[in-house]
C-alpha cells in the first residue's frame, strides 16, 4: 500500500507543477485556452494559446494527470485542435520559415 501512496503522491506534484505552469502560460498572455491530447506510451501533450495568440505546449506522463492539471489551472479545454481554436494561434516568420523549411527538406 505504500507504493500505491507513493506514487499518488508523485502523481499530485506532477499535477500541481503542471496546474503552474499553465497558470504562469495564461497570465503571461492575457489567459489561455487548451487541449489535451495522447501522444502514445509518452503520455498526453497539453497545447496552450493564450488571449494574444500565443502558444506552447507541455508533456504530461499520463492523459489522467494532463486532465487534472487543465482543470487545476482552470483554462477551457477544447475537445479538438480545429476551427475558431486554432485560428486563435498567431503564426509568425519564425514559424512561416519552419513550415517552408519542412516542406523542402530544410
Amino acid at each position: 500500500m505504500a507504493d500505491t501512496q507513493q506514487v499518488d503522491a508523485r502523481a499530485e506534484r506532477k499535477v500541481a507543477r503542471l496546474a503552474r505552469e499553465i497558470s504562469a502560460f495564461s497570465k503571461a498572455h492575457g489567459g489561455a485556452e487548451g487541449q489535451v491530447a495522447h501522444i502514445g506510451e509518452r503520455g498526453a501533450r497539453i497545447v496552450l494559446v493564450g488571449e494574444d495568440g500565443g502558444w506552447g505546449d507541455l508533456v504530461a506522463p499520463t492523459y489522467e494527470i494532463a486532465e487534472k492539471a487543465v482543470e487545476k489551472a482552470g483554462i477551457t479545454v477544447h475537445e479538438s485542435f480545429d476551427g475558431e481554436f486554432a485560428a486563435k494561434v498567431a503564426t509568425g516568420p519564425y514559424e512561416w520559415k519552419r513550415m517552408a523549411g519542412i516542406q523542402i527538406g530544410g
